[in-house]
């Protein structure tokens, strides 16, 4: 009875194993998407998720990619560093994904990218800006502006649209905030001498009082603001700093691009100007259907990230077409070799990993977003 017992858990353990095998080598070509699906930033994760699914599923509906079905398997990250190291870990180990997207802040990105780097997985980060980030090694790409390139634009509005004297510089003590206000300061001003830097304040995330900030930054008389934060930090700030100088100048950030910050600071958003590779309201017939067909699933308008994100995906399955495989260094190789038309622009990837990125210039007029012209 007892050997009758053995036999048949052995047969069951067996049986499990190869239902497992077979479950996992579905013939599906699966793709990792990572990013924040809970916490504060959970909506830039979640655009991740919605949009790489979404362009996964119109591969699927035109037959696939070398007559296999993509799968997106997605990961919460929780945009912690330390969740991120072991949900890459768990990736990498995985051979049945062959690229992933991801993740979004770029401290997490690069807690994540030496583990894709040591085992040869392609990772393209939509939104790390550090200039450290691609130095991870040649899997590692980002489909994001750098972010002394950016900060750049925001100047460059500053002199041209403004014609700024005095600038002031508002920024999030978040690694990216502080190292933003730092190169803008620091590295790019004296680029710039027709005005002076005149104050910086920082202030933690999640503050909803500026009155403190807005104090401090207004006695030093600036005559334009530049905002190192994202919409949450931008929209309240805005209308407080208005509530006492309804003339200033104030200049964001791409990750402040949202319909939230015009609802955040209703007529305070009025005359805000920011870069931003993507512009959801383009004429360009390929943006306006990702942007419909985005708001009819997801009932909302992509951001400049959730573009960048969907291209991300995008650039991942030309690589494997254009490569005839789902081998890891080979998607490497033709990512090096691609030219991608798509809604957030024409993508090219340098030696570095880094994506080589064109702005608009974006400004709240009559309570919406234009091109600044």
């Amino acid at each position: 009875m007892k050997r009758t017992l053995v036999l048949f858990l052995v047969l069951l353990l067996v049986a499990s194993s190869l239902a497992g095998c077979k479950s996992a080598d579905s013939g599906k070509i699966r793709i990792a998407v990572a990013g924040p699906l809970t916490g504060d930033f959970a909506e830039y994760g979640t655009g991740f998720k919605n949009a790489t699914e979404m362009i996964a599923k119109e591969y699927n509906e035109a037959g696939g990619v070398l007559g296999r079905e993509i799968e997106i398997v997605s990961y919460d990250d929780k945009n912690s560093g330390e969740e991120a190291a072991s949900i890459a870990e768990r990736i990498a180990g995985d051979k049945s994904i062959v690229g992933v997207v991801g993740h979004f802040a770029s401290g997490v990105s690069m807690a994540a990218s030496p583990t894709y780097q040591e085992v040869g997985l392609v990772e393209i980060s939509p939104s790390a800006s550090h200039p450290d980030y691609s130095s991870a090694g040649d899997y590692i790409f980002r489909n994001n502006s750098l972010i002394n390139v950016e900060a750049r634009e925001t100047l460059e509005i500053a002199s041209e649209v403004f014609d700024a004297k005095r600038v002031a510089i508002l920024s999030v003590k978040t690694d990216w905030g502080t190292s933003t206000a730092n190169i803008l300061k620091n590295d790019l001003a004296k680029e710039f001498p027709v005005f002076e830097i005149v104050a910086h304040e920082e202030i933690v995330d999640g503050t909803v009082d500026f009155s403190p900030t807005v104090t401090a930054l207004n006695a030093q008389n600036p005559d334009t603001i530049i905002v190192c934060a994202m919409y949450n930090i931008l929209g309240p700030f805005a209308s407080q700093y208005k509530d006492i100088n309804p003339d200033i100048n104030i200049i964001g950030f791409s990750n402040a691009y949202s319909e939230q910050l015009i609802e955040l600071a209703k007529e305070d958003a009025e005359g805000i100007v920011l870069p931003a590779i993507f512009f959801h309201n383009s004429t360009d017939e390929k943006v306006s259907n990702f942007v419909s067909s985005y708001e009819e699933a997801y009932g909302s308008v992509p951001s400049s990230l959730t573009a960048q994100a969907y291209d991300s995906m995008g650039m991942i399955i030309e690589a494997i077409k254009a490569s005839n495989s789902t081998d890891r260094e080979k998607i490497k190789e033709e990512l090096y070799k691609l030219r991608y038309n798509g809604v957030s622009g024409l993508t090219e990837f340098d030696s570095n990993g880094d994506a080589l990125k064109t702005f608009n210039w974006l400004v709240i007029k009559d309570g919406q977003f234009v091109e600044y012209k």
